[in-house]
């Protein structure tokens, strides 16, 4: 099953390809509508709409896919119920092509509560009660964008439609249209993780690593950020991108901090991709979305291929994800760190790697646009953060000596893995150029001052040298930093997060639950509902059955009292 569903997808993804390219080179658009039933004067109509965007963007979900199933038939191997996984992954990949392909509200719901409900069951598949907090964690933090598009939709009323292509243009300073628009970017925000929603995203890394590859790479996480790129117009022309870009910055900030202070090979990689997605969302909230769009595909190639090599390195390492057991990796596993220290570069930027023409133009564009000096520094510090986590990362898990058990086997003999780890790799080296041709047609001219041009470069070299120190050269303050509880703390737990979505939440409830319980249903309500009642009716039915005694004294007052009232009644 694994190998059909990969040449399918894979065949798939091609033809999707070819069609964008031809459609983007024409520039050339196709609606369908197509008449699912027809009752009396009501109609139900499924819209799908084909352009540029989503046909390049359905064939980079696609050709992940793919290889993510042709990597899982080996990662996967010791589970039984192997194909029970793979359709699992297949429903995933169809809610997002349904959610890619849709022009319309509803269909787009669909989709999108299909990505929420298969993520849940994806989470939870190594059964265990980490894996179900995460999972709970997961689909409750989705819920809350899922009702926000239940709103937009009941909003969408006011249109007689929910085709609402056909509206952004021309009523996008309308209240109704700013309140959907609103709806949009709160849904958009926790598909995301964007603050406040950001905690489960590093907990959903309770999922196989082959999912986790597919999840941070082309669709759970994107599918916020491709909603808000159809619907830019109503965010640039409000307060919205202004809110947007504030939140999405500070996400930015938040998980590369987060990133220099965790241990967990999965979660340093996934605050990664969160970082990327606050740089996707901030670019796009100042309303250049092909950008946005553009750092969507190119992230898309290196964040699954760094997921592959995670998955290979964790594999190897008898399933421990600690990278302070590691060392030494690229003279055991010399094919495996080759495509880990190439990904790692293209997130980075390294100059003509996929990651270098998103991000140098997302940053010389920031340079030249109208932003306060917060939003720049947070742009460019975070830049920095990325390159120094990077380099942590393989200065503890690459160089050095294993730390790991001496009889442990590491070797690089996984050939179905390494196959669809290389298949990736040549798209991380080429990719970027490739998409940077077809995107945009004609050649952006950047003129900036000599400092601001190589300000990008100097960052990701500081950044570099600090996170080789912190590894290398135990520095005095970033000692002080980590040996300070609360401090360490604060920042590797992304700014406590996690704890208030998880106990800042239930704690306080669960306490007024407890206060409840004892004065209303064990107090009060006790007293005068429930015991009161069946105090009442004990004593009633005791007298009843006093009553109804064969007692021969009863029974003679009794008669005594009836002669005494007929008596009555014939005097009066």
């Amino acid at each position: 099953m694994c190998l059909i569903s990969f040449m399918t997808l894979l065949i798939f993804s091609l033809i999707s390809f070819f069609f964008g390219i031809y459609f983007i080179m024409n520039d050339y658009m196709i609606f369908i509508e197509w008449e699912v039933i027809s009752l009396n004067s009501m109609s139900i109509v499924m819209t799908l709409l084909l352009d540029w965007m989503s046909l390049i963007f359905m064939s980079f979900v696609l050709m992940i896919s793919s290889l993510v199933i042709f990597y899982s038939k080996e990662y996967m191997e010791m589970d039984y119920k192997i194909n029970r996984f793979i359709m699992l992954i297949l429903m995933f990949v169809s809610s997002m092509m349904l959610l890619i392909i849709s022009p319309n509200l509803i269909s787009i719901l669909l989709g999108w509560d299909g990505l929420g409900l298969v993520s849940y069951c994806l989470v939870i598949y190594f059964q265990n009660v980490k894996s179900y907090n995460a999972g709970m964690l997961t689909a409750l933090s989705n819920r809350i964008g899922d009702v926000a598009l239940l709103l937009a939709i009941a909003w969408m009323l006011n249109y007689g439609s929910w085709n609402y292509i056909f509206y952004l243009e021309f009523m996008k300073s309308e209240f109704e249209m700013k309140m959907i628009g609103m709806l949009i970017m709160l849904a958009a925000m926790t598909k995301s993780a964007q603050i406040p929603f950001s905690s489960w995203l590093p907990a959903a890394m309770a999922a196989p690593t082959p999912v986790s590859a597919l999840v941070h790479s082309s669709t759970l996480v994107t599918a916020g950020v491709y909603l808000l790129i159809r619907f830019n117009i109503v965010l640039s022309s409000s307060w919205m991108g202004n809110l947007l870009l504030l939140l999405a910055s500070l996400t930015m900030f938040m998980s590369g901090l987060g990133a220099n202070y965790e241990f967990d090979l999965k979660k340093i990689i996934a605050l990664s991709t969160l970082s990327q997605l606050g740089l996707m969302m901030s670019i796009l909230s100042m309303g250049y979305y092909k950008l946005a769009f553009f750092h969507l595909l190119t992230h898309a190639l290196f964040k699954a291929l760094l997921f592959m090599c995670a998955g290979a390195i964790i594999h190897n390492m008898n399933n421990n994800q600690d990278i302070r057991f590691m060392g030494s990796l690229s003279l055991m596993m010399p094919l495996t760190s080759s495509c880990f220290n190439v990904a790692n570069l293209a997130l980075c930027g390294m100059p003509f790697l996929a990651g270098f023409y998103s991000k140098d133009l997302i940053l010389e564009m920031v340079s030249l646009s109208y932003i306060n000096f917060f939003s720049f520094f947070l742009f460019f510090f975070s830049t920095g953060l990325t390159v120094c986590y990077s380099f942590r990362l393989v200065y503890y898990s690459m160089t050095g000596d294993s730390n790991f058990f001496s009889l442990n086997m590491l070797n690089d003999e996984s050939w179905i893995m390494l196959n669809s780890m290389l298949g990736l790799l040549i798209l991380s080296i080429f990719g970027g150029s490739m998409l940077n041709w077809l995107i945009f047609s004609t050649p952006i001219v950047i003129i900036l001052p000599i400092y601001l041009k190589l300000l990008t470069l100097f960052v990701c070299l500081v950044g570099g040298l600090f996170g080789y120190l912190i590894s290398n050269i135990s520095l005095f303050f970033y000692n002080k930093a980590l040996n300070n509880y609360n401090m360490s703390n604060f920042l590797g737990s992304m700014w406590f997060m996690p704890y208030i979505s998880t106990y800042g939440i239930i704690n306080y409830l669960l306490i007024i639950g407890n206060e409840v319980i004892k004065s209303f249903d064990q107090g009060w309500l006790e007293y005068f509902g429930g015991q009161k009642i069946y105090y009442n009716m004990k004593k009633n039915s005791q007298l009843n059955q006093m009553m109804q005694n064969n007692n021969l004294k009863i029974y003679l007052l009794s008669f005594v009292f009836w002669i005494i009232i007929l008596y009555m009644l014939l005097i009066f």
